[in-house]
């Protein structure tokens, strides 16, 4: 049974989405060690969502849930009382249409952004690399990546190329008279700084500089044709700069209230600087707002400005999510039968194997007929082939499988838990 713990800007302040995405490759560590309850998991961590992706064994829906919150309460420090207050528990079918919808940006802060459907495939390559990955959470995964592209080509739900760093940027445009003119400072060297550049550059920026706690700015600014700033040099840059945007993955603050106070001293400094944090966790601490001369724009108030739905594009979004998911679900119950045909006709096949034989210590002619045998037995498998399809499809493989067992006499085992449908609730 497939089962996803969530916590998202929907359900959560950004406090404890960052309490969480801090320890997110801890808590992949811990699940790690439950391998008798989770067969496998992926675990997706961005800024406006904290999840965790499982196939479970052979513990009940209920206790499965139970572990994932005690594992996320113990590694991330969050009481038990608020995580059940922020999470959803999500399980069997709807697994599948909440991450097409996730992976679709349909649940993002912004709808329709662009970095969720790449941050999906990485937290299954993560997997993959981690050992952590399962055949069913390969098919979910891979299938939420399809989908996200169906709806980009069919829809027009994120046609503008919306995401977090464009929107930012837009807020900021009222403080920025001339961008061609503007001095800048990306502050990170992931996907999201790459992405900041771009936005930057489309917007005219010409004069940008980055920063890396981790000494990869010299690496960035060649493949971006950028000025990298030196590691001990970050002070003079916040300093010079009107503009600061943080989109580092660094696991504590890089910019505090000394820091930025010691930059605005300087007798180089600007006069006016806007510091937008990207970052999650935090890359920059509240108290900088407090300089005088700063501002401060962090993911909270960019979502307190997230445009509102296109409904016509997000409605044909969700009905290509919808479809998916059904269609999904419906394969995963095909599969619940797989079990009792494969027996059916290892059954078949092995009586079949010992008429042929008595037919040929009998001097029968031999070729004629296994033939015939052979015909007669594909056209009997047939219907039950596709009888144990149709049935999978209506809900009930159970039946199906029951059936042959009670016929034959077999003991075949439909795979745990594939045909639990379930709506969202609550964790709780």
């Amino acid at each position: 049974m497939l089962l996803c713990f969530t916590v998202s800007h929907r359900t959560a302040d950004f406090d404890l989405l960052e309490r969480l995405e801090r320890r997110a490759d801890e808590v992949d560590a811990a699940l790690r060690e439950h391998g008798d309850a989770f067969a496998g998991f992926v675990v997706l961590a961005t800024c406006n969502r904290f999840e965790t992706y499982l196939e479970v064994t052979d513990v009940a829906r209920s206790a499965a849930a139970d572990r994932v919150l005690r594992v996320v309460g113990e590694i991330t420090g969050v009481r038990r009382d608020e995580l059940e207050a922020s999470a959803t528990i999500v399980h069997g079918h709807a697994v599948a249409g909440h991450l097409f919808s996730v992976a679709s940006g349909l649940e993002s802060l912004i709808v329709g952004e662009g970095e969720i459907a790449g941050q999906v495939r990485r937290a299954l390559e993560r997997a993959r690399r981690r050992g952590s990955s399962t055949r069913e959470l390969e098919r979910l995964f891979q299938t939420a990546s399809r989908v996200s592209r169906e709806v980009k080509s069919g829809t027009a739900v994120g046609s503008a190329g919306r995401s977090i760093v464009r929107l930012a940027l837009e807020l900021a445009g009222s403080r920025i008279a001339d961008w061609s003119a503007a001095r800048i400072l990306i502050v990170g060297t992931g996907n999201y700084a790459a992405a900041s550049l771009k936005a930057l550059r489309d917007r005219g920026a010409q004069d940008v500089r980055v920063w890396s706690r981790t000494g990869r700015a010299q690496a960035f600014a060649l493949k971006h044709g950028i000025e990298a700033v030196a590691q001990d040099g970050l002070v003079e840059a916040i300093a010079t700069s009107e503009l600061v945007v943080t989109c580092s993955v660094a696991p504590g603050v890089l910019l505090d209230r000394e820091l930025v106070e010691e930059a605005s001293r300087r007798a180089d400094a600007v006069v006016h600087r806007l510091v937008i944090d990207l970052g999650l966790p935090r890359n920059v601490d509240r108290d900088v707002a407090w300089v005088t001369g700063t501002e401060v724009l962090d993911l909270e108030l960019i979502g307190l400005h997230a445009p509102l739905e296109d409904f016509a594009a997000t409605d044909r979004a969700r009905s290509i999510v919808d479809d998916a998911a059904a269609e999904f679900a419906a394969i995963g119950d095909e599969r619940a039968a797989e079990p009792a045909l494969v027996a059916l006709r290892t059954h078949v096949f092995g009586v079949l194997e010992a008429e042929i034989e008595r037919a040929r210590r009998r001097g029968d002619d031999a070729g004629q007929t296994e033939a015939a045998l052979r015909h007669l037995v594909g056209v009997l498998l047939h219907t039950p082939s596709l009888r144990a399809r149709e049935l999978a499809r209506q809900g009930e493989a159970d039946a199906f499988v029951a059936g042959v067992d009670a016929v034959f006499g077999l003991d075949s085992e439909p795979r745990a838990g594939v045909r639990i449908v379930a709506d969202e609730g609550a964790a709780s």
